[in-house]
């Protein structure tokens, strides 16, 4: 095994073990939810701290490259939850704000989905045609028998099918797929956010949720898989160079 193979791998720990921490990180998800669904804005404030420290104290845990991964899914989930909820509309959170739980909850599903991975190693050919066949499921009844028209979420099921079918990390984006579809089923059932009935301005029906979000979510996922070792590489040499610069001016 290479020094970089080394890296990647995962500490040991057994099935069981990557499987409590993956239903452990979801019970908080839904609990935190639940939470919102009656909370104040002040008391919604204090559930993102929690969150944020939660996400904190995972971190400290995690080797480098893996922290560096999480933070930036935490970096585009929040820029494309900006864009999708405060500027397009596509779908609202309860109070029409971002809740200051969501972008670190972000960094939670992801740690949640590579624990499932870990935990159903054994298992990934099963678990990402269930996810495949789960995902193409959804699609098909948003466009017949479902009580909205889910087109836009049926349209979004083939890049979660290319993600799935394609990647090397395959096993990651099928855990994230059913970890998304369970949140977002939960989270519009109790009203914490709602999806607008059709894409503003391009007046695209849409479901609540639709059958493609959890696509977007593995976006993140994917930038940030791209992106982190380039990341980490710049925040390396930008912390050299001013070690660098302090040791020259002593």
């Amino acid at each position: 095994m290479s020094a970089a193979q080394r890296a990647a791998a995962p500490p040991p720990r057994s099935a069981r073990g990557w499987l409590a921490i993956a239903a452990g990180i979801a019970a908080y998800l839904v609990c935190l939810l639940a939470a919102d669904h009656f909370a104040s804005r002040g008391e919604e404030e204090a559930l993102g701290v929690a969150t944020w420290a939660l996400l904190a104290a995972a971190l400290m845990r995690l080797r480098t490259e893996r922290a560096a991964q999480v933070l930036a899914v935490v970096a585009f989930a929040t820029l494309a939850e900006f864009t999708g909820s405060i500027l397009w509309g596509v779908y609202r959170y309860r109070l029409h704000n971002l809740p200051l739980f969501i972008p670190p909850a972000h960094g939670l599903v992801f740690l949640a989905g590579i624990a499932l991975w870990h935990a159903t190693a054994r298992h990934q050919r099963a678990l990402v045609i269930a996810a495949a066949l789960a995902a193409s499921g959804w699609a098909l009844l948003g466009l017949t028998v479902l009580g909205r028209l889910d087109l836009a979420g049926a349209a979004g099921v083939p890049l979660l099918l290319g993600f799935m079918a394609f990647s090397r990390n395959r096993g990651l984006y099928a855990s994230v797929f059913f970890l998304v579809a369970c949140l977002e089923l939960y989270g519009t059932a109790i009203g914490t956010w709602r999806w607008a009935p059709t894409l503003p301005g391009l007046g695209i029906p849409d479901g609540n949720p639709p059958a493609g979000v959890a696509s977007g979510y593995i976006w993140f996922d994917v930038m940030a898989l791209l992106t982190a070792p380039t990341l980490l590489r710049l925040a390396r040499a930008l912390g050299g160079r001013a070690v660098a610069v302090g040791s020259a001016s002593a």
